[in-house]
């Protein structure tokens, strides 16, 4: 396993300026429902990636010949599982947090909900600019995500495992606490935040010709979207997700977005969620692909990457794995030779080991 050395990118500035997409910028809104009419620009993100600069790591690219093997192709994994916080997610809530900071009325208090990973980087986050946080979670969460939200100072508010209720309870503590509500992945600044994700990506190897994202609710693909398409137009973005929670590859079929009839069930929790307004128009627009795939290739796929690449990740993030190893990988739209050097997002190293470990021995 190597990480990808930077210094021969030295003329990054000079790759930005050269390339450019075309499309429309408006102001951060509720909702884009229009083609080309997005919650977010390019230069919403260059200006995240130096707000959050101070906060975040620049996570490795890291690379695993055995995997390069089985894909077929040179894999480039961004090791957001070594981020603070253990994912992602610090980087969009930083974002979002410091916005609300440099307004005129500095809130009380932040609000999320989350199953984990969103609600430990809220709490990180509000916590680095003094600010209480205050995290609805299901209580079927993880303990170990439960107790690392309380380590960073936030303060835990449970609520039954469903949508509804963690919407509700959110509500409630703004109401009561007169608080700032910080969505998971719907929030424009942080939709922003997590596009730094291709920022770095694309400086650490600008030969990338495909980014591949596990998708939940899909702040993180419509950030890293708009971000890497105004980079470089002819890089492809394929979505991941489990085919037992599969409303992105849904909604990608039908037009509009369509939720899965059924409980979701799977082992790669982060992506339970259904994706949001905001993000939809992006991934409907400038998303390539959706790859689905099974609990079984999920589980193989976390396995392999303990095993071989010796990083720790949880389930969520062999979603990605899973996607570019499988048989579908080489079908997707725009999937031809040329593409040969992918990106694949591990998106978050917070597994419960005792859980993992059984999942993935079968013990």
């Amino acid at each position: 396993m190597n990480a990808v050395s930077t210094n021969k990118f030295k003329n990054f500035g000079k790759f930005l300026s050269a390339r450019t997409l075309q499309m429309s910028t408006v102001n951060i809104s509720p909702t884009a429902t229009e083609a080309g009419n997005y919650c977010i620009s390019f230069d919403d993100v260059k200006k995240a990636h130096f707000v959050i600069k101070p906060y975040v790591h620049q996570t490795p690219l890291m690379t695993c010949s055995f995997i390069d093997k089985l894909c077929g192709r040179n894999v480039f994994m961004k090791t957001e599982n070594l981020q603070k916080t253990g994912s992602f997610k610090i980087r969009g809530a930083t974002n979002a947090v410091a916005s609300l900071v440099k307004r005129k009325n500095k809130p009380d208090c932040i609000v999320t909900h989350s199953s984990g990973n969103h609600g430990q980087a809220v709490a990180k986050a509000a916590n680095n600019f003094h600010i209480p946080a205050y995290i609805v979670m299901p209580s079927n969460a993880p303990e170990c995500k439960k107790n690392a939200v309380k380590s960073y100072g936030g303060f835990v508010v449970e609520c039954a495992p469903t949508e509804k209720a963690r919407e509700q309870g959110a509500e409630k503590v703004c109401r009561e606490k007169g608080g700032s509500f910080i969505h998971a992945s719907q929030t424009a600044e942080v939709i922003s935040g997590q596009g730094t994700i291709a920022f770095e990506m694309l400086k650490q190897n600008p030969d990338l010709d495909a980014i591949v994202v596990p998708v939940g609710g899909g702040g993180m693909i419509s950030g890293i979207t708009i971000a890497a398409k105004h980079i470089k137009p002819s890089i492809k973005i394929y979505a991941a997700e489990p085919e037992k929670a599969n409303d992105c590859y849904l909604s990608k079929c039908n037009g509009y977005i369509t939720p899965v009839d059924h409980p979701v069930v799977t082992i790669a929790d982060g992506v339970k969620v259904t994706i949001g307004e905001n993000a939809w128009p992006i991934i409907r627009d400038l998303v390539d692909d959706v790859i689905t795939v099974s609990e079984e290739q999920i589980i193989e796929a976390t396995r392999l990457v303990w095993e071989r690449a010796k990083l720790v990740i949880e389930p969520t993030s062999g979603v990605g794995i899973a996607a570019i190893i499988s048989e579908k990988f080489s079908k997707a739209k725009g999937m031809h030779g040329d593409v040969k050097n992918i990106g694949v997002v591990l998106c978050g190293g917070n597994a419960d080991v005792g859980t993992v470990a059984k999942i993935l021995t079968g013990v």
